[in-house]
């Protein structure tokens, strides 16, 4: 009886190790299977959510700096200018798509020339965030872009000479 349990341990302790050996070296391709799998798409959500914010701080910037440059000018003439050219300035530091952003400048209360003295100006800046890795292949980059839109206001002087 004895010796048959040692035969019956001998056999299951050959076994567990055979299977041991079968089994050598695999954790390591598993760990690096799923932690590719996981590690990659996590990748493109931390670059293309830095993407979206690095446009939106961009839209935001681009809005309050244009309506301060509005509220700060001396007349009409030189209100568009200086709006073009803090609005150029801001693009180029940001890296906005020219062709992408539109901007929107509107006064309360409305009038037939916009800025007036005492108005409050609103500057509304919107821009497409183009998602990393879509090609523009049947504008399938137009179609994996997200919206951002930013919006400043800025109070005008009453004293503001509008010619």
């Amino acid at each position: 009886m004895l010796r048959w349990s040692r035969s019956i341990a001998d056999r299951v302790r050959r076994r567990l190790a055979r299977m041991l050996r079968e089994e050598r070296g695999s954790a390591s391709l598993e760990f690096l299977t799923v932690g590719l799998l996981m590690l990659v798409p996590l990748i493109y959500v931390v670059v293309a959510l830095g993407q979206i914010q690095h446009q939106a701080l961009g839209a935001e910037a681009a809005a309050r700096h244009v309506a301060r440059a509005i509220s700060l000018s001396t007349d009409e003439a030189s209100a568009g200018f200086s709006a073009s050219e803090v609005l150029s300035a801001v693009m180029a530091e940001y890296d906005l798509d020219a062709s992408a952003t539109s901007l929107s400048i509107s006064c309360v209360p409305a009038s037939a020339s916009c800025p007036t003295a005492g108005a409050t100006v609103r500057v509304s800046v919107a821009t497409r965030v183009s998602l990393p890795l879509a090609p523009p292949v049947l504008g399938l980059d137009q179609i994996a872009s997200v919206p951002v839109e930013a919006s400043a206001v800025q109070r005008m002087s009453r004293f503001w000479s509008g010619g």
